[in-house]
């Protein structure tokens, strides 16, 4: 999978001479390292973060990506999810309010959960679900993945 994200993310770059990577199995070593070259390769610094503030916080959910997302086990899926749905409250990307690479590589990781979350889940994940479909509609990103079909009304108030 680390392949396509980075054929997908070197499509969105833009890039027009194809890289040659490769990563290092199923742990995805280098996925970051290689990601962060190509946005540089594509002079999209931007991606990175524009202060040091937002640069530190793009390499950590880069890092968070790696670490936590990549093989996940289930049981992990709900803490994850509760503690993305979290972070997004009041915010529109992972790093405040510059779309980055961290949302990005992010959107990839987390895809294959969204896909087999409920409508119900879905819900009660509303700032990840919210975030999640801003990503997937961003122009270029969405490029190997089947879209997620994302309930953007709440069927019933909580009233009932």
């Amino acid at each position: 999978m680390a392949l396509r994200e980075l054929s997908s993310l070197e499509k969105y770059l833009e890039l027009k001479k194809p890289n040659k990577y490769s990563t290092q199995g199923d742990k995805k070593v280098g996925l970051v390292t290689i990601a962060c070259y190509l946005v540089k390769e594509a002079k999209r610094s931007e991606l990175l973060g524009n202060s040091a503030e937002s640069r530190a916080v793009v390499q950590q959910w880069l890092e968070y990506r790696v670490t936590r997302l990549n093989g996940c086990a289930k049981d992990d899926v709900k803490t994850i999810l509760k503690e993305l749905n979290l972070y997004l409250q009041d915010i529109t990307y992972l790093a405040g309010k510059q779309f980055t690479l961290a949302d990005i590589l992010m959107y990839y990781g987390i895809h294959p959960l969204i896909v087999d979350l409920t409508v119900l889940e879905k819900e009660q994940h509303v700032n990840v679900t919210r975030w999640f479909d801003h990503i997937q509609h961003y122009p270029g990103i969405r490029r190997h993945l089947p879209p997620v079909a994302v309930l953007r009304n709440r069927i019933y108030t909580s009233g009932h």
